[in-house]
């Protein structure tokens, strides 16, 4: 089902998606953003909830600019100093976190409308094409990110081509509650992500270029704990964030557990790393699809992507992107319910 969901200043139209695929799971998708704007997943009373936040209204998109369930691009998290070098030539970002390039600039994807090029009722590929020089990235980008639900999954494709080298790391900003959408802080919520080390940050929440050791650190969730069980003690790094907002390495994938609705999920993806950020910055003044405010930790994003800082850290993963290549990145979402 597609249906309108508003105007932009510019008078572009904003369409809402509708995807079902008979097994429970249903998800509206917005072309503002390549945003999901709601996720029903059945608890262990059969009953959906949707288990992610959104807004009820395309202003409260324009007004709140969190990224709720939004396709983060040109590249996703941050780059120092809003600048990097490729091939001998520098080029220089809009710093709009400090001194650094967030989610791809001022006018990343997230605020861009996207084109549907392809659906089915349980399918949707929505397109954008981002011209050279958009946000200071070199290139023509042509983007796609298609969502499919697929039995108990929805799994996210992204897929992008140049007409020039550049660089790229997509990502789907949804934050998660799998009690449900405005129920409360997700700090109960049980988290395993199966990764050994993480990237410490800087006061700017940079990268060092250090992978550290999760062993022994509030960073620990080798085995299943509380969210919250360690995110107030005085770890650098916790405090300059105000909690987790770091990226894991990942040998893996994460599972994220709510004991009193049953619903269980779990990551897979193809990407390198996960960025955990556990909404530190949610303050109450965005009302989300239920009416209720967002308060810090209403839910939590496990951000599949390259690391932060990549195209200045020879040593990570490399995240160039040439003419005749594709980019391409998978990363799936799949639900289950315990009954304990």
């Amino acid at each position: 089902m597609t249906e309108d969901f508003g105007t932009l200043p510019t008078g572009e139209r904003v369409r809402r998606h509708t995807l079902e695929n008979g097994a429970g799971l249903r998800v509206r998708i917005l072309t503002y953003g390549c945003a999901i704007q709601t996720l029903e997943v059945p608890g262990r009373d059969g009953r959906p909830a949707n288990v992610v936040l959104g807004c009820a209204t395309l202003d409260g998109y324009l007004d709140g600019g969190l990224y709720l369930g939004a396709v983060a691009g040109r590249f996703a998290n941050r780059i120092a100093g809003g600048r990097f070098t490729l091939d001998g030539a520098e080029y220089r970002l809009p710093c709009n976190n400090g001194p650094a390039s967030l989610h791809g600039g001022v006018q990343g994807f997230d605020k861009k409308v996207w084109t549907a090029v392809d659906s089915s009722p349980a399918h949707l590929t929505l397109a954008h094409t981002s011209p050279d020089g958009d946000e200071g990235y070199p290139g023509t980008l042509s983007a796609r990110v298609t969502y499919t639900l697929t039995g108990d999954a929805l799994r996210i494709d992204h897929h992008a081509t140049t007409d020039a080298p550049t660089v790229v790391n997509l990502t789907n900003h949804s934050y998660f509650n799998l009690a449900g959408e405005g129920s409360g802080d997700v700090l109960g919520h049980l988290l395993s992500i199966d990764a050994a080390h993480y990237l410490p940050t800087d006061a700017h929440q940079l990268p060092t270029g250090a992978l550290a050791p999760v062993a022994g650190t509030p960073f620990d969730f080798t085995t299943p704990r509380p969210v919250g069980a360690r995110i107030g003690e005085p770890h650098p790094d916790l405090l300059v964030a105000r909690g987790y907002d770091h990226c894991y390495v990942l040998t893996g994938g994460a599972t994220l557990t709510d004991p009193g609705s049953g619903r269980v999920m779990e990551v897979t993806t193809t990407e390198p790393g996960v960025q955990l950020y556990t909404g530190n910055f949610l303050d109450g003044t965005v009302r989300g699809t239920s009416g209720r405010p967002y308060g810090r930790a209403a839910g939590l994003c496990l951000e599949t992507q390259h690391f932060p800082d990549s195209p200045n850290r020879p040593s990570f993963p490399d995240t160039t992107l040439r003419p005749g290549e594709t980019y391409s990145s998978t990363t799936v979402f799949r639900f289950s319910r315990r009954e304990w």
